[in-house]
């Protein structure tokens, strides 16, 4: 007799559907408030109600999304006050993530990250906005994973899903082009090794960053 196939833990069956709302909001498709219907994700996936919960209990504890009592899941909504702290955040661990990545870089690494940089041209000149957002957000990992420190490139992606909502929410138009030519400062002093100088570069990208933000009063 043919044993069966065994059936899939329920970890492994929520995986998909919590990398689709996590990816939907790292690339600005899902934007924040926006409303998850269980009925809804579960006819989309072809799973149960369980595994959707699952998935949205495990995006809860990642701060993605937002679970209230009697009104269901929606996409998390950072205030002002966090979208503060979030960006202190990454200044601290993102100054140390290019000292370490000047450190290492090679010549192969320099190139890599101007092939990236030809992206970011490629997507602000088709005002393609959405690859645009994932593509910056891509720079900042990629220098993470330069780094070679594991622990910080953890720390900085929980962070840069919580960016990815904060620029969603409060992102002022028409400024991703700011943002290409500060990428490109800090190759150019990546490419020269020089780590302090890369990190002071980096604080002012994350603090115009963050003032190009409209937050409320």
């Amino acid at each position: 007799m043919k044993a069966s196939r065994p059936a899939e833990p329920p970890e492994t069956l929520d995986q998909g559907v919590y990398e689709a709302i996590f990816n939907g909001v790292m690339h600005g498709r899902l934007k924040p408030g926006t409303r998850l219907q269980e009925a809804s994700l579960c006819e989309q996936f072809g799973v149960s109600r369980t595994v959707v919960r699952q998935a949205l209990r495990r995006l809860s504890e990642a701060q993605i999304v937002e679970i209230v009592a009697n009104k269901g899941a929606a996409v998390a909504t950072p205030g002002p006050r966090e979208t503060r702290d979030v960006f202190a955040a990454r200044r601290a661990i993102e100054g140390a993530i290019v000292r370490e990545a000047a450190r290492r870089i090679e010549h192969g690494d320099i190139e890599r990250l101007k092939q990236r940089l030809r992206a970011e041209h490629d997507a602000l000149h088709e005002q393609d906005h959405p690859r645009w957002v994932a593509l910056a957000g891509g720079f900042h990992l990629a220098l993470a994973e330069l780094s070679g420190n594991a622990v910080l490139q953890r720390m900085l992606t929980e962070l840069m899903t919580r960016c990815s909502l904060i620029v969603a929410l409060y992102e002022t138009p028409g400024e991703a082009s700011c943002e290409h030519d500060e990428h490109a400062r800090l190759v150019e002093l990546l490419s020269l090794r020089d780590g302090n100088a890369a990190a002071d570069e980096m604080e002012r990208h994350l603090l115009a960053l963050e003032a190009r933000l409209q937050l409320p009063a």
